[in-house]
């Protein structure tokens, strides 16, 4: 529900600077936080046309914020509707997501921060040149490419694992110059690890990636048998782990680790699931399962990546305890069973397993994310912030499942219920036609070519 001034009483604000719980009002005016009191006082005639919540007691946090996702519009409603307010979509297409990029503080989707097509190496992981990954080999080709997505409107820019050191080196240069950062995922990589990266001026490291190979210079996804039968995999070495940590910490690497997604494939055919009726939304989404049954049948590549989970939430944890700045992400929908928002939520819950403290594995994906993308107006509750919230009917602050007991969410001031976010979500129809309209347009503006 849109309303210009809403006034929400009666609430437990969690304060995820603090981590105090303090009981307020908080008043809305035109999408953000304008002022916040005690809900012990008097309200009085604060906004004569203000829209009065009684949230009785419940419990807010800010709005949840994915740091590693791969947006497309079928199921972008799914995302605010678990309480998902801010996605960094970390390798698309700028064209493809203009609509929901551009929307207004107060729509059913997320807030997109966005990069542009994967810049990647030849022969390329995901195949040939496409809408959304591009394979450069030479030093021209990869400035060219940078200058195209910035001028799109790329935020940052997404590098891959088979990109050579050299060419990684000429659009790290090129993003510079044109005041945007880098990302890279070195999963893949043959030649550059996690240090490289940093020392070249890569800011974000996606999966905790490139750290193994710092640590097994022989080993990568591609070595063979003996290499990956070498490495104790239950058993990390922490006192290594560390060490290649410090340098990242040195660099100021935002790790953002999805834990999810390694632990999901570890699981395997018992992979997590959770009772929700947003689960019952995504079933409904073919593409979505078709892409997740695909994968669960290869089970050999589903190994390779969950045997890694151990280490990945070792390195997660070194990295917390160092005092890098570590932020929550799950790569949905990428291998298998990334639900949309949900997720994220499952995170979360592999942070407090890994060690962290219910208030610190929700800063993960409040405040630690808006610093690491250097916003001060989302992350928080504060005034002056746009209000992005999501009110629980449980304090996660005691069980961090309790952020899946989504009340109600709002977005930019507009309040809205699971139930109406979820039949915001287009028909399948509806988004095939959207698809082929957008491939007609990127054919025809030959970025191709590259």
């Amino acid at each position: 529900m849109e309303n210009a001034v809403l006034l929400l009483k009666n609430v437990n604000v969690i304060d995820v600077i603090t981590g105090k719980i303090t009981y307020s009002h908080l008043l809305i005016q035109n999408g953000y936080i304008t002022r916040i009191f005690s809900a012990h006082k008097q309200i009085g005639n604060i906004h004569k046309k203000a829209v009065i919540y009684d949230l009785k007691r419940k419990y807010v946090i800010p709005g949840l914020i994915d740091m590693h996702v791969h947006m497309k519009k079928d199921y972008a409603p799914i995302f605010t509707a678990a309480g998902v307010t801010t996605v960094r979509n970390t390798g698309g297409n700028v064209g493809e997501l203009e609509n929901l990029i551009h929307a207004n503080d107060g729509a059913p989707t997320p807030r997109v921060i966005s990069s542009d097509r994967i810049i990647d190496g030849p022969p390329g992981l995901w195949g040939e040149n496409s809408p959304w990954n591009i394979n450069v080999n030479d030093e021209q080709s990869a400035g060219a490419e940078v200058r195209r997505q910035v001028e799109a409107g790329a935020d940052f820019i997404k590098v891959y694992g088979w990109l050579s050191k050299e060419i990684m080196e000429v659009v790290v240069d090129e993003a510079k110059k044109h005041q945007r950062e880098v990302s890279c995922d070195l999963i893949h990589s043959v030649d550059v690890t996690a240090t490289d990266a940093a020392k070249m001026g890569i800011k974000w490291n996606e999966h905790a990636s490139g750290i193994l190979k710092d640590l097994f210079p022989e080993w990568t996804m591609q070595a063979n048998e003996d290499v990956w039968k070498d490495i104790d995999w239950e058993n990390p070495d922490e006192k290594k782990i560390r060490d290649v940590c410090k340098v990242l910490v040195e660099y100021n690497v935002v790790l953002c680790p999805t834990m999810v997604l390694y632990d999901q494939a570890n699981l395997m055919r018992n992979y997590w699931y959770s009772e929700e009726k947003i689960m019952d939304k995504i079933k409904e989404n073919s593409v979505l399962m078709q892409h997740w049954r695909r994968f669960i049948e290869n089970t050999s590549s589903l190994s390779i990546l969950g045997m890694q989970h151990t280490f990945n939430k070792a390195i997660s944890k070194a990295y917390f305890d160092l005092g890098g700045l570590v932020v929550a992400g799950t790569d949905t929908p990428a291998g298998i069973f990334t639900f949309p928002g949900m997720a994220l939520h499952r995170e979360l819950e592999l942070f407090v397993k890994n060690g962290l403290s219910e208030i610190d594995a929700i800063r993960t994906a409040t405040i630690n994310a808006a610093d690491a993308l250097n916003r001060q107006d989302i992350g928080v509750i504060q005034e002056g912030t746009i209000a992005d919230m999501v009110v629980l009917e449980k304090n996660p602050l005691k069980d961090i499942r309790c952020t899946k007991e989504i009340h109600s969410i709002i977005k930019g001031g507009t309040v809205y219920t699971q139930d109406e976010l979820l039949e915001k979500v287009p028909v399948e129809e509806n988004i095939k036609k959207s698809v082929e309209e957008f491939m007609n347009s990127f054919l025809d503006t030959n970025y191709k070519s590259g």
